[in-house]
């Protein structure tokens, strides 16, 4: 107990009184992420305001040998933000001011607690758009977006967060700060960025983010395909990305989504169909058209029980509302459920799709599947009761064995939502342990007390 009153006393000499939060109730908010099934109530929050007193949090609590957790909006679906009962947890949403935005050279700089949304409403009556979009696009923060590599229903076109960075300013434990990249389209040297992008609060603090901007589509249209099976659909993906149209964006749902997502938007989904493709093409008119004529095309070979292309802007508005609501939608049907974040070759959907069925089946657990279909990138949506300890073990079983089935297929464990404590014993799984221990040795040179945000990643 002295220890803690030292601290946050300690903290409260460094910081504005409003920057501290120690009290128990005040502290509740921060006691887990959206990996709601841990939870542990942090030693203390601070709310810093700027980068000078981020240094000086970091070098305080260095000095002391306290450990430390960055935070934006919590919405990591993997525990990345999770706090210890001893950590001081560093929230950056008071620093969430655009410092810069240039047109002539398209990139924006901003500090980590902006709304990736925030990002795009900035620049639009310019005519530009970030384009990373994740479903928590409304809430989840650019720091935590850098940190987990996010990506969105638009990464199949544009890349992931890693593939729109041009530069960071990032505060090491010791409180150095270092200035990687710029705004300028390749840094010198090491490739830094791609080094700290991922790496999940354990190398550094951001305190700055300078993003590509680019110019927005002259039109966009969505179309829905429905089929008669989950394997069909994730053939017909298979050979979309097989014929080389990238579409903006190719989404799965399969029938229990689909329903959920449909009882929430009223998008017109076909509730007849076992598993749903939305597919967005942007361009002009004439494009668009040529687009979805040859997607109609593919389409048609895998047998489709419907299909259907929005008419109108409110439509494909109506279709995206579903998609990017379909987490909050499958609460409605499942308070409590498992997210997962396994990525695998798109030729091999269809299998490991059939195979999660099967999986299902075994473990007597429902999933709902709403991921993004053109990158590989799986989100089955375990559903589960937490107030029944032995239905949470078997849901993590389930979760185990799915991401493993993901490598075993040629994925990775991960493909946005980064390893957190969800999948950190999963690690060896994918690597090696000599791969392991030179990723250690990497966190050493950053943080050779490892105090930022530990127990996460690695496989304890």
């Amino acid at each position: 107990m002295a220890r803690r009153s030292e601290i946050i006393a300690g903290l409260r000499r460094i910081l504005p009184e409003r920057a501290v939060i120690a009290q128990a109730v005040e502290l509740k908010p921060y006691e887990t992420d959206a990996l709601t099934a841990y939870r542990q109530v942090p030693l203390a929050v601070v709310l810093p305001e700027d980068e000078a007193q981020v240094v000086d949090v970091l070098k305080f609590c260095a000095a002391g040998g306290v450990r430390v957790i960055p935070r934006g909006a919590g919405t990591s679906l993997c525990g990345g933000a999770l706090p210890l009962a001893d950590s001081v947890v560093v929230g950056l949403m008071r620093m969430n001011r655009i410092l810069e935005i240039n047109y002539a050279d398209r990139y924006a700089v901003v500090q980590p607690g902006v709304t990736n949304i925030g990002i795009t409403q900035a620049v639009a009556d310019a005519g530009y758009f970030y384009a990373p979009d994740p479903s928590s696009q409304l809430a989840c923060m650019i720091g935590g977006n850098v940190g987990m590599n996010s990506g969105g229903a638009h990464c199949l076109k544009y890349g992931v967060t890693a593939n729109n960075l041009l530069g960071l300013r990032l505060v090491t434990v010791a409180g150095e700060v270092l200035e990687i990249g710029g705004a300028h389209c390749d840094a010198a040297g090491y490739d830094w960025l791609g080094l700290i992008t991922g790496s999940e609060g354990q190398l550094g603090i951001l305190t700055e983010v300078t993003v590509r901007i680019l110019h927005a589509p002259e039109g966009a249209r969505a179309m829905l395909a429905g089929f008669a099976s989950n394997e069909v659909a994730g053939e017909c993906v298979a050979a979309i990305i097989a014929s080389g149209i990238i579409p903006v964006a190719l989404e799965f749902m399969d029938k229990p989504a689909i329903h959920a997502c449909e009882a929430f938007a009223h998008a017109g989904y076909p509730l007849d169909a076992q598993a749903l493709l939305i597919i967005e093409v942007e361009g002009s008119q004439d494009e668009q058209a040529d687009m979805l004529g040859r997607l109609r095309e593919i389409c048609e070979r895998f047998a489709p029980v419907s299909m259907r292309v929005a008419q109108t802007e409110a439509e494909s508005a109506a279709i995206w509302k579903g998609r990017k609501g379909a987490f909050g939608a499958v609460g409605r049907i499942s308070p409590d459920y498992l997210c997962m974040d396994g990525v695998i070759p798109t030729s091999r959907l269809g299998e490991v799709l059939r195979r999660i069925e099967e999986m299902s089946a075994a473990y007597d657990l429902r999933v709902a599947n709403i991921f993004h279909a053109g990158d590989g990138n799986l989100h089955p949506l375990i559903m589960y009761d937490a107030n029944d300890p032995a239905s949470f073990a078997k849901a993590e079983r389930f979760g185990a064995e799915i991401l493993t089935l993901c490598v075993e297929a040629g994925g990775c464990l991960t493909g946005e939502h980064g390893v957190g404590v969800e999948k950190r014993e999963l690690m060896r799984v994918q690597f090696s342990e000599s791969e392991l221990t030179q990723m250690r040795a990497m966190k050493d040179v950053f943080d050779p007390q490892w105090l930022l945000n530990p127990a996460k990643v690695f496989p304890l």
